[in-house]
């Protein structure tokens, strides 16, 4: 009985925190808007943080083929 109480304490919990972690920003009128990105946090082989590497940038040409970026 005690752990179906408490199934039901946390999930009433979550379910009621839903909408506020839905946009929590807002702009300088105190509307909502869309947050920014979080930036990547990256490793490397020793564990250290380091920082990201970028995606090449893919280029196509005219015909819709992929092609070398300028």
């Amino acid at each position: 009985m005690k752990k179906l109480v408490f199934a039901l304490t946390a999930l009433s919990l979550l379910a009621g925190s839903a909408p506020s972690l839905a946009s929590p920003c807002k702009d300088k009128q105190g509307k909502f808007v869309k947050c920014p990105e979080k930036p990547k946090v990256c490793r490397n082989a020793k564990g250290h943080f380091a920082p990201c590497p970028t995606a090449p940038k893919l280029c196509r040409n005219a015909q819709g083929h992929f092609a070398k970026c300028k």
